[in-house]
């Protein structure tokens, strides 16, 4: 599996799928299924029971986990989704970056 360079918050575009163009933010990654959460991406009507959370059940909207191959990185230089980088400062810290304009992502 390849390095996974894409973190919580980051704003990401639907490249495939049924809400390919949509663009949002990362709420989870998972990682060991190479999978993601993104803000009303992917969302599914459940049929809930009532419980002590819900107490009258019903029909609930939630977002449902998309492959991570099918978003990329929204530059917002760019206007578009792009591919991310990494390269190592003198200090040995690592930043990612554009790999279309070379606008670093990472100012901490």
């Amino acid at each position: 599996m390849s390095k996974i360079k894409l973190r919580s918050e980051d704003p990401v575009v639907v490249i495939a799928g049924k809400d390919k163009g949509k663009k949002s933010k990362i709420v989870k990654l998972v990682r060991k299924n190479a999978k993601v959460y993104v803000e009303n991406i992917n969302m599914v009507k459940r049929h809930m029971k009532p419980n002590q959370f819900n107490p009258d059940g019903g029909i609930i909207e939630k977002e449902m986990p998309i492959n991570i191959s099918n978003i990329m990185y929204y530059c917002k230089k760019c206007d578009k989704g792009v591919r991310l980088g990494i390269k190592e400062l003198e200090s040995g810290q690592r930043i990612r970056f554009c790999r279309s304009c070379g606008e670093t992502i990472d100012k901490d």
